[in-house]
């Protein structure tokens, strides 16, 4: 063994010490008591969730959670889990049906007053089809986010979306750098 090894293994045994007595009673007490806290979650779970979103008596949502639990923590804020996932269905002034949301998990934060769609998250609109791991809702901008998705497009285009943005009725998309395929009618050549 060469003088910087033996060196710094002597460095390291004077040090060892300093580190030990460097704790005293009192920081021992507060990691304990620290380590005792426990952090209690009140859950109320329901089965089979019909909710309903309604404006001025009008109808303009149903959403469908095979479970919703109702979370309340100890410290912190309250939230709705739908571990089994959601689908909500979109409807216009004549109850027609305008599109739908799925996802295999969804979660909203009451206070924030978001919902984020994860796993598996489609979303079907008359002009297209939105695909994504994903997608968050902002009730108070009523606008909607993802990172990253797929936009299918009737006439067979397909994009690949990333910052994806969509007013609440997804009546118009917005999303940076953009790449896929489209399908043009006609002949270019002429």
């Amino acid at each position: 063994m060469n003088c910087a090894g033996i060196l710094s293994r002597i460095v390291i045994l004077c040090f060892i010490p300093l580190f030990l007595s460097s704790c005293n009673d009192d920081d021992l007490k507060k990691a304990a008591t620290i380590s005792s806290k426990k952090l209690t979650l009140s859950k109320d779970r329901s089965l089979n969730v019909e909710i309903i979103f309604s404006d001025s008596a009008i109808v303009k949502a149903k959403g469908f959670a095979p479970i919703l639990d109702q979370v309340n923590p100890s410290s912190g804020t309250k939230y709705q889990e739908m571990p089994k996932g959601i689908k909500i269905t979109f409807f216009d002034p004549q109850q027609k049906i305008t599109g739908t949301i799925t996802s295999d998990y969804a979660i909203r934060k009451e206070t924030e007053q978001l919902t984020i769609f994860r796993k598996n998250v489609v979303v079907v609109r008359d002009e297209m089809t939105f695909n994504t791991e994903e997608l968050t809702w902002n009730q108070q901008k009523k606008m909607y986010y993802s990172p990253k998705g797929i936009v299918t497009r009737p006439d067979g285009t397909v994009l690949n979306a990333v910052n994806f943005t969509a007013p609440e009725d997804f009546g118009s998309v917005a999303f940076e750098q953009g790449s896929g395929e489209t399908y043009l009618k006609g002949n270019l050549g002429e």
